[in-house]
């Protein structure tokens, strides 16, 4: 081997290692790397919308099924399941779902060290198809709550600060019926 190709071959070691930082981490896949998912409605400030929630099965594909009723009666208007995240690395770019459902706008709320109030949250939409799709969502995407002591949030978060992060309906009145199969930093 002479010298160039040896220069060639460890400069694309370099590169191959470096581009691995940024490379997609799985947050939960549903087999090796897996969060613990709560669920829970706007039943907990007082609205009426119900949440079912559960693991699935189909083809040989595992995934996360939420569905049930939103309503914005009595102020509520959000059903969701969250996870407590850590992450440990700003050289993400953003979030990355698999997903399929009705048809509906679903969205991604994150939240933060500086969220402390629960109607503080960054937010992101998507919408579904009867098809499974993977969904990139940048983290520029993610917008601040509007509302009540949204003006001490910073405008844009740091990647590390993150906490949990939610599958969310809300909104309006309508019947939610989402699968996750895969949630990925990318």
């Amino acid at each position: 081997m002479n010298l160039t190709t040896l220069f060639k071959t460890l400069l694309g070691i370099i590169i191959l290692n470096l581009s691995s930082n940024v490379m997609a981490q799985a947050i939960d896949n549903l087999d090796n790397q897996r969060v613990k998912w709560i669920p829970f409605s706007d039943q907990v400030m007082g609205g009426v919308s119900e949440v079912n929630f559960l693991e699935k099965e189909e083809d040989g594909l595992s995934f996360y099924h939420m569905e049930g009723n939103v309503s914005t009666e009595n102020n509520g208007g959000f059903i969701q399941f969250r996870a407590e995240v850590e992450i440990e690395d700003k050289d993400y770019k953003g979030l990355k779902i698999k997903t399929r459902g009705n048809g509906e706008e679903y969205y991604l709320f994150i939240r933060t060290t500086k969220t402390r109030l629960p109607w503080l949250y960054y937010g992101s939409s998507f919408n579904t198809t009867e098809k499974w799709q993977w969904i990139e969502l940048p983290f520029s995407s993610f917008k601040k709550s509007d509302g009540r002591f949204s003006r001490f949030l910073p405008k844009e978060f740091d990647i590390e600060s993150i906490k949990s992060i939610g599958i969310v309906a809300y909104g309006k009145d309508f019947y939610a019926d989402i699968d996750v199969a895969g949630l990925e930093l990318y």
